[in-house]
């Protein structure tokens, strides 16, 4: 006996949360769209849709925070896990992302430098070659080295 069309279980719709969608629930800066945000996670969180993000979304959240919205790096720290930690969001390299943001304010480094530095670590890689020191050099287990003409 053959199985009926559409038997078995319903596939739940994934989509992609874009930066904006986070930062205005984040930030409640226009209440209606913050609103309707809530609504869309509301939906997650009752598994009516899978929403996912990546590290791009994360950085670019953390860019916006601050150099349009000038907030200290543990109020952006904040924010951050708590996306992270967002019901029916999933988010890319969560773990990565969440050890990098609190090197980020806990070791005042870039973003992307703490995220680079923890991407090394988890893929074994020691060294990294950079003209820019002074972050790479605040991270434990980092070898820095500048390249230097023969």
């Amino acid at each position: 006996m053959a199985a009926h069309e559409g038997s078995g279980p319903k596939r739940v719709r994934e989509a992609f949360i874009d930066t904006n969608i986070l930062l205005r629930y984040l930030l409640d800066d226009i209440p209606e769209q913050a609103d309707a945000v809530e609504s869309l996670l509301k939906q997650a969180l009752r598994g009516e849709i899978v929403l996912k993000t990546n590290a791009m979304v994360i950085a670019e959240i953390i860019w916006t925070c601050e150099s349009y919205y000038n907030l200290p790096r543990e109020e952006i720290r904040n924010k951050v896990l708590t996306i992270l930690n967002t019901p029916g969001l999933v988010v890319a390299d969560s773990d990565l992302l969440a050890e990098a943001v609190l090197i980020y304010a806990d070791k005042n480094i870039d973003f992307i430098d703490a995220y680079n530095g923890c991407w090394m670590k988890d893929q074994g890689v020691a060294t990294v070659y950079t003209f820019d020191e002074k972050h790479y050099k605040r991270l434990e287990g980092i070898e820095v080295k500048v390249p230097r003409e023969d």
